[in-house]
């Protein structure tokens, strides 16, 4: 049962008790559509362009797609975008739908959105969109190249199916040379697949938040550095990356195995490293 949830800019989210957390920060669920996601990804820039092509993993309630369709055609109403959405059932986003929380936004936006939610296909001379449902370890396209990539499941400790070095290498090649790939984590477990990946990852502002997000690409073209504190996480146990070598494995199988790794790795543990910079 999804229990809706004000958040402090006025949007509104859900609590999952599935998996004991909200689908947005509590600061604001829109902000952070816009963001955490939207800005990092330049899509104000890119909209110049005729054409762009964005994958949303974990589409949820729809404010990553409604916030990124607001503001490409706001810069460019006749820019071509299409949208291949993943998400593991239609429950939420038709549940969005139905408290009418997409309504903030301009039109026609609510209006494609509730067809999305509702057929799972749209298509408009200008706007083409899929809703893939399912495990997003078994639906991400594998001939789709964006240019933009939202990466927003559940937490790692909530959700580690998604956040693996084997899923994080798939979903790398779906973006595109001069893509971005955009998350409100900063977990060193998280940054380190992505490195492994074979990106290259900066600090993506903080929303909501004292510990910013992370904005990965195959550049360091528009990437804030990394901090001091931040690399040298990445030196410690916590970077030890979650790991699904068939792409099926359980929660609680991928979190033994990391824990295991963790026990027998002779790198910091991330307690000494929370010390030494508390002491700075």
């Amino acid at each position: 049962m999804l229990t809706l949830q004000l958040t402090e800019d006025g949007s509104y989210t859900f609590y999952s008790p599935q998996f004991s957390q909200t689908f947005h920060s509590i600061s604001g669920a829109k902000e952070e559509a816009q963001k955490k996601f939207v800005q990092p990804c330049l899509l104000a820039e890119k909209a110049l362009g005729s054409s762009l092509q964005i994958l949303d993993i974990c589409y949820g309630l729809g404010y990553n797609s409604a916030a990124a369709m607001e503001a490409i055609w706001q810069i460019n109403p006749h820019c071509n975008l299409e949208i291949i959405a993943l998400e593991l059932e239609d429950l939420v986003p038709k549940t969005a739908i139905a408290y009418q929380l997409l309504d903030s936004w301009t039109a026609p936006i609510p209006s494609f959105l509730t067809q999305l939610a509702e057929q799972y296909y749209l298509e408009t001379d200008y706007f083409k969109a899929k809703l893939l449902l399912g495990d997003a370890r078994l639906t991400l396209p594998r001939n789709f190249k964006a240019d933009a990539i939202f990466l927003d499941p559940f937490s790692p400790t909530k959700c580690p199916q998604l956040w693996t070095i084997e899923f994080l290498t798939q979903v790398a090649q779906c973006l595109k040379p001069t893509g971005y790939l955009a998350t409100y984590s900063c977990a060193a477990s998280v940054r380190s697949a992505l490195l492994e990946a074979g990106l290259k990852i900066g600090a993506a502002p903080s929303v909501g938040r004292r510990s910013p997000g992370t904005i990965a690409s195959y550049s360091h073209h528009n990437l804030l550095p990394l901090s001091q504190q931040e690399i040298e996480h990445l030196a410690t146990k916590a970077a030890i990356p979650y790991r699904d070598p068939y792409l099926q494995d359980t929660a609680e199988m991928i979190e033994q195995k990391r824990l295991e790794e963790q026990n027998n790795s002779h790198l910091e543990p991330s307690s000494h490293w929370k010390k030494r910079w508390r002491s700075n």
